[in-house]
């Protein structure tokens, strides 16, 4: 049998390079976003299937990682607008340690963080994940710097309550 694939064009094979370099980075943050590795694909591949599909257009762009950054954002919204609830329950290993996964801090703080509302860890995870600047991270979430301050504020003392909660601390 002989291999009758068509060589990408050059278009084509940008794109492939793009999502090659962009996948594990962009895969951790809709994972931030979604609490769940499975809905973070999902979330991701349909972003990035949508970039496909206006790719001559979007490849002249500055900054494709920002572009995709914005449309796992607004995808993970709309999903979440869709269904009317979002799961705040993400799966989580049943020890903690050795075998266990993560370890004490970084389950507890992961719980936290997927408690918070959509917006208010959108603001977390662009902030301190991804590191933004509060002016990007308002041009990504289409609102006012002023916005993403206050949403900033209110979810770091959430995320310090929860953390301080005696609660957490029987977590195996």
């Amino acid at each position: 049998m002989t291999d009758q694939t068509k060589p990408l064009s050059t278009a084509d094979a940008a794109y492939v390079a793009f999502v090659e370099a962009a996948w594990q980075r962009h895969l951790r943050l809709a994972m931030l976003l979604t609490g769940d590795r499975w809905r973070a694909e999902e979330l991701l591949q349909d972003s990035l299937v949508r970039m496909y599909e206006r790719w001559r257009k979007l490849s002249r762009l500055d900054d494709l990682h920002a572009y995709l950054r914005r449309a796992l954002v607004n995808n993970h919204t709309s999903v979440w607008r869709r269904r009317r609830r979002e799961s705040l329950v993400a799966e989580v290993p049943d020890r903690v340690g050795p075998g266990g996964g993560l370890d004490h801090d970084a389950l507890v703080l992961r719980r936290a963080l997927l408690s918070l509302p959509l917006r208010q860890r959108a603001v977390v995870v662009l902030r301190h994940y991804e590191d933004l600047p509060e002016r990007e991270v308002a041009r990504v979430l289409g609102c006012s710097v002023g916005t993403v301050k206050s949403q900033h504020s209110r979810a770091l003392a959430k995320l310090r309550h929860l953390v301080e909660q005696p609660s957490h601390s029987g977590i195996r």
